[in-house]
């Protein structure tokens, strides 16, 4: 059972893609992929509306999001979202891992 969390960061002037391209060049995203539990920490653009970035952040179990959340990178990451004034919207998701032939006839692999 994976718990995945998506974040949509919402800035102004670029700032939430500006967010996201400090994270990974500064090598915080990096740091957050190697921490044990941590299954995806992605960014995205949305098509829509080109000042929100999306984050998908999937983890093990509530366990290591926990031990995440106690990381001495969330005071940064909290001070960049200061930096760059985002504005967020989460949304947590618990995966299901049933198989169903209905689906799978929809996915193309």
């Amino acid at each position: 059972m994976a718990i995945t969390i998506n974040l949509r960061y919402k800035g102004m002037d670029g700032s939430a893609r500006k967010y996201a391209e400090e994270m990974i060049t500064s090598g915080t995203v990096e740091a957050i992929r190697t921490e044990s539990g941590n299954l995806r920490y992605e960014y995205y653009t949305s098509m829509d509306d080109p000042e929100t970035v999306l984050l998908i952040d999937s983890w093990k179990d509530q366990k290591a999001i926990d031990l995440h959340h106690a990381s001495a990178m969330m005071k940064n990451i909290a001070e960049l979202r200061e930096k760059y004034d985002l504005h967020m919207t989460v949304e947590r998701y618990i995966s299901d891992d049933r198989e169903s032939e209905k689906d799978s006839s929809f996915i193309r692999v």
